[in-house]
Parts: C-alpha cells; structure tokens; sequence
C-alpha cells in the first residue's frame, strides 16, 4: 500500500480502552465500523484487542486472538487491515487472518514482519507499560526518540520489512511538553523516516495531553478539535499516516491538504 498520505481508522475490541466511543465488543459490531471506515476512505483499518492505555490490565493472548482474528477475517476482503498487538503469537494469528501491516507498540516484532513478509509500525515508547502516576523524564526527548527511530529503522531494513512506518510514540510515557517537542519535529522525523523509504506516522487522537493546552482541562470526548488540528499540523509536516478515531473528519481533511489547487472548484 502506498506510504502517503493516509488515515489509519482505530477499531478497538475491548471493554477498556480511554475512548469510550472507539470501543466495541463484538465481531459484527467491529466489522460493520470497519467497513464504515473503509466506505469514507480509510486507508488502513487498525484493529487491537488489548488496551494501552495508562492503567490498563494485561490481556491474555488467547482472549487477545479471540477478540481481533474474526474481525480481521471479514475485513479483509474490504480494503487493508493491521493488528494493533505486542504480541508474537497475536500477530501470527492475525496475519493468518488477513492483517497485512504489523502496528506494534512494543518494538519487538520488526523481524516476525520480515519473517511474515507484512509491513510494520516501529513506535518508540520507553518501558513496558505506562503508569499514569508517574511523570516521565528525559535528557533530550527528541534525540533520544530520533535515535530509537533510526534504530529500528536499520532492523527493518536488515529484516527486509517494507511498507515500514517509524512512530514516535506520542502520548507513551510522555508529557504535555515531550509531545509537543516532538511534534515541533515533524518535518524532521518525516525526513528521517524518508531516508529509510519509510514513512512517518502520527497517533495525537483524542490523547490526555491534548486536555491541557489551554484553559481548562478537557474529557476525552472533548479533545476532536485538537486531535483535527495536531493531524494537519503532522500532515502539512510531511507525515504519512495520521492514525485517529474521527475517521470521516481526518480523510476530508487529508483530501483538502493535498488536493492540487487547480482539482477544487470555484
């Protein structure tokens, strides 16, 4: 599939992830907003079945498979499918499915997408679970973030993994300022991806820090302005895939920021 520009539509198979309104716990229910996402002109459908979220309970693997491998199954056929897992055996079993992009929040699984001959999401993010209590530091969160990125851009490349996205992990053991620092890097972190033939993908959706940029603290369901806006600013920056739950919102917009000037009528 091609890198640029796209939208990747969340689909959440569980009970527990921080959008309630992405949330659904059954296979008829997931697949008939899959294809609704596929019908407004999604690019990539994302479907996971365990909640990363700050808090969020472990799920085991089989409850895992058992909440994403039929979904996948009857997606499939409408238009390309990844599985959102950190998890070998999870994705093996998706990509059995018909899942043909590998979005892993773990970092770990760039050779089974090699192996498997699917493309894959690198996402940086700093320990194995995030403790909302806790308040992360860094030194250089950009350098550090860029030097991760390369890292596993260089795996995929010896690993023969192609499409390949690098996600700098917005919202994954970050704050408010980590975010935005690494959004003011956009265009840096596109190039980088781009020496790499890769693309550069954005999550802001509906995420915490989007709460706390101005006056008043925001609940999620409040946050659809601010992820409209941090998607363009990470489109007009040169990423390739802004992954969001507003689906029908980020496709027109990505079509108004790239359609040529001379396509719009008067």
């Amino acid at each position: 599939m091609a890198l640029s520009p796209g939208v990747m539509g969340v689909i959440n198979v569980t009970p527990d992830s921080f959008f309630p309104d992405s949330r659904v716990t059954t296979t008829e229910a997931a697949v008939a907003r899959g294809r609704a996402y596929f019908a407004m002109g999604c690019d990539l459908v994302d479907v996971g079945g365990e909640s990363t979220r700050p808090g969020a309970s472990p799920v085991r693997a089989a409850d895992e498979v058992a909440r994403v491998r039929a979904v996948i199954e009857e997606l499939a056929s409408s238009g390309p499918v990844s599985v959102d897992t950190q998890k070998e055996s999870v994705a093996r079993e998706a990509v059995a499915a018909g899942a043909t992009v590998i979005n892993d929040v773990s970092g770990t699984l760039v050779e089974l997408a090699g192996e498997l001959g699917v493309g894959y999401v690198a996402m940086h993010r700093r320990g194995t679970r995030i403790d909302p209590d806790e308040e992360p530091v860094y030194d250089d969160v950009v350098g550090e973030v860029r030097a991760y990125l390369r890292a596993a851009a260089e795996r995929a490349r010896a690993a023969a993994v192609h499409p390949l996205w690098l996600d700098p992990g917005i919202g994954f053991n970050k704050s408010v300022a980590h975010n935005l620092a690494l959004l003011e890097e956009c265009a840096a972190l596109a190039e980088l991806a781009r020496e790499y033939g890769a693309g550069l993908l954005i999550g802001t959706s509906r995420k915490r820090f989007l709460s706390r940029l101005g006056a008043e603290v925001l609940d999620v369901d409040q946050r659809f302005e601010g992820s409209l806006a941090t998607a363009a600013w990470a489109l007009v920056n040169g990423a390739s895939m802004v992954r969001v739950h507003d689906v029908r919102a980020a496709v027109q917009l990505r079509d108004l920021l790239v359609r040529p000037l001379d396509e719009v009528g008067s």
